[in-house]
Formats: structure tokens, C-alpha cells, sequence
């Protein structure tokens, strides 16, 4: 009686807690030795709880994203452990056949939930080719705007060198940049980032907070290597995961993944491990993203009056406020926007190429499939993918 009377009060106060949650998109990376709970199998019961978490975060409003490691290790399951050499050939063979029977667990296992399962592989070029950015960007916003979990993965099949780096650390760096993360929890078997080698210096401690600019060199000499031996990664990975995703905004948390609720708890507000601190806020870093791709060429949109009202009170730019497009573009780049008076006034990422955006000046919206026979948005440059000048 007393052990049910506990297990109710901590579900109550856990879910008080949920109902305060600190984060709408969060970026969960699971490392194969989270999903094997550190033996050489695929772990079922951990990744039930792990479900069981990720659902009930989702339920309550956070978007969540899940890049899994741990297709190497399904796979050599599937085959019984055979003695293959390290050359990456076999480590893709691998992959390639527990790829699938990962997402078949993820899919059966979050059904239970009510919630849809999808499947994105990604190479590190997907995100340095803007279109294929771009692409990316609108297939995710899309999934999670329907409450759908995109679980991510690198596409190890076909990436040579990113395979051999636990590349899937970095991975989720780019991903939570990729959609404007609140948070990214790299979820390890340690209690987080130790100043010293803990399994050789019993006075090593846990490294709370790292907030500087630079990540100081101390810390990157106390990141070590995987200690299970399965993952293609270690604590150095993500170290440098956690330097990029903070330089775009989005805070990191390296935690133990065997802390009960530890998705949970981390979603209300508690802190676990060591926390990186962002060191640019979510605009800065998307406004450097956005003159990545700037135009220096004569490139511009010239919009009425409406259109420059509605830019300016936080609307998107879309067909029928376009009066004129001049220079040649892509869709990814970034370009001009000039209004009625021919003073600049915002730049922007354009979701349509100049020779298409010809064909649907003036049109609403609904009428750029009908013209162009497809549509990427009904938006030709979404407010979120702006720099206004105030």
C-alpha cells in the first residue's frame, strides 16, 4: 500500500510538472549504447521506457525529434555477432540490415502510444546543399506540425566518412539547428562530462555548466572515447555536437540515460549532466545562416505597399504582394526585398527559383500549383527566413 501510495504521488507531481513544461522542440540523440542498455543486444525494456517517455512528452505539446544510433548494432544482432573486419564496407552491411529492423520496433512500439513514426536518413551534405536544406526543413516542420516523430538517422549505407565519426552526434547538431531547437539531450551512459577520466580518477566530477564563448581546452581533454566499444563515437563527439548546436542557438544536455523519467523530468525543467550554454541566440545564428546564401548580385523582389506592411508587422511575403522580380536566383538563396519607394528593406530565403516566381507574380496563393503543375509553400519567403531592417 505505502509503495502504490509513492508511485501515485511521484506520477502526480510528475504530472504537474509536464503541465509547466520548459520547451516546445526538443532533439532527442540515443546512442547505441543507450539501446542496448550497455550489452551487445538491442535492449526491448529500455526501449519500451524510452518510449513510454518520448510519448507522453509528445502528448503534452513538445515537438520532439529523435535521431537513433544503433543500426550497426541491430544488425550485427540480426546476424548473430559474426566476425566481420572494421573497414566500413562492413560496418554499411550492418547498417543496412538494422536499419530496418530498428524502425519496425520504433513504429510497433510508438503505436501503442497513438503516435506515427518516420523515418528521415540524412548525410552531412543534406545539410550544406541549400536546396536539399531546404528540403529538409519543410519535410520536418511538416511532420511535427502533425504531431508525427521523425526519427533520424545518418545514412550510413552511403557515407563513407561520417560513419567512421559517430557522425550521428554531429547529426543532431545540425538537426536542431535545422528546425530551431529549444534543447538537444544527448543521451549517454555517463552522468554527463567528467573533468577527468572517472573510471580512473575517483575524484572526478560531473562538468555542471560550460556557458563561454569558447569551449575551454581543459574540457576538450576530458572528453574521452566509448567505453561499451559498440558505438562509433565517445564523449569527443559530442563535445563538438554540443559546439555546434550552441552556436545556433539551441542549448545541449549530455545526461545519463539510465536516470528513470530522465526525458521527463529534463522536459519540466530539470537539469541533468553537464548543459552547454547557447552562445547566439536562435536569430542570430539563422540570420548568419541566412547570408550564407546572399545574393551580391542585383537579385532582388520588388513588393507593393501591402506586402511591405504586412513583412513588417511579422507576415510572410507571399505572391500576390510582388510587383517584380529582377536577376536570376535559386530556391535556397537568399535575396532582396525592395518596396514601392526602391529602398531595400528585408532579405530573405526564397522557397521559389526566380524563373518560377516570374510565372506566379500577383497570384494568391492557392493558384501556384495550378500554374507551375507542383508548389513548395504557399509562402515565397516565410517570415521565420527573414532579416527585416526596423
Amino acid at each position: 500500500m505505502i509503495q502504490s501510495k509513492m508511485i501515485y504521488n511521484f506520477l502526480k507531481i510528475t504530472i504537474q510538472r509536464i503541465d509547466i513544461m520548459s520547451y516546445d522542440r526538443i532533439v532527442i540523440k540515443i546512442g547505441t549504447s543507450t539501446i542496448t542498455n550497455g550489452s551487445s543486444n538491442v535492449d526491448m525494456p529500455k526501449l519500451i521506457d524510452l518510449t513510454r517517455q518520448i510519448s507522453w512528452m509528445m502528448h503534452r505539446g513538445i515537438q520532439v525529434t529523435l535521431v537513433s544510433s544503433g543500426a550497426v548494432a541491430a544488425g550485427r544482432e540480426i546476424l548473430n555477432f559474426p566476425h566481420l573486419s572494421k573497414h566500413i564496407p562492413g560496418k554499411q552491411m550492418l547498417s543496412a540490415i538494422g536499419q530496418p529492423r530498428l524502425m519496425s520496433i520504433y513504429m510497433e512500439l510508438f503505436r501503442m502510444y497513438g503516435i506515427v513514426v518516420s523515418q528521415i536518413l540524412l548525410t552531412r551534405s543534406d545539410f550544406t546543399n541549400r536546396k536539399s536544406y531546404l528540403n529538409a526543413r519543410n519535410t520536418l516542420d511538416g511532420l511535427l506540425s502533425q504531431n508525427v516523430l521523425p526519427v533520424i538517422n545518418e545514412n550510413d549505407t552511403i557515407a563513407t566518412d561520417e560513419i567512421r565519426l559517430g557522425d550521428n552526434d554531429t547529426m543532431s547538431a545540425f538537426v536542431s539547428g535545422l528546425i530551431g531547437a529549444d534543447l538537444l539531450v544527448l543521451l549517454t551512459d555517463q552522468d554527463g562530462l567528467f573533468d577527468s577520466n572517472p573510471e580512473t580518477d575517483a575524484k572526478a566530477k560531473v562538468i555542471k555548466t560550460i556557458d563561454s564563448v569558447e569551449i575551454p581546452p581543459a574540457v576538450w581533454e576530458a572528453a574521452g572515447g566509448s567505453a561499451s566499444g559498440l558505438g562509433t563515437g565517445g564523449m569527443i563527439t559530442k563535445v563538438r555536437a554540443a559546439d555546434i548546436a550552441r552556436r545556433m542557438g539551441t542549448s545541449i544536455m549530455i545526461a545519463n540515460g539510465k536516470v528513470p523519467d530522465i526525458l521527463i523530468r529534463i522536459a519540466a525543467g530539470e537539469r541533468f549532466g553537464t548543459v552547454f550554454r547557447p552562445t547566439n541566440t536562435v536569430l542570430e545564428s539563422k540570420k548568419r545562416f541566412l547570408l550564407t546564401g546572399f545574393r551580391s548580385n542585383n537579385a532582388s523582389i520588388r513588393v507593393d505597399n501591402g506586402a511591405v506592411k504586412a513583412i513588417l508587422s511579422g507576415k510572410s511575403l507571399l505572391p500576390a504582394g510582388i510587383k517584380e522580380v529582377t536577376g536570376e536566383f535559386d530556391r535556397g538563396d537568399t535575396v532582396r526585398m525592395i518596396g514601392p519607394d526602391g529602398h531595400e528593406f528585408a532579405v530573405g530565403m526564397v522557397n521559389y527559383a526566380s524563373n518560377d516566381l516570374q510565372k506566379i507574380i500577383g497570384l494568391k496563393a492557392n493558384e501556384i500549383e495550378g500554374t507551375l503543375g507542383y508548389t513548395f509553400a504557399d509562402e515565397v519567403i516565410h517570415h521565420d527566413f527573414m532579416i527585416v531592417d526596423q
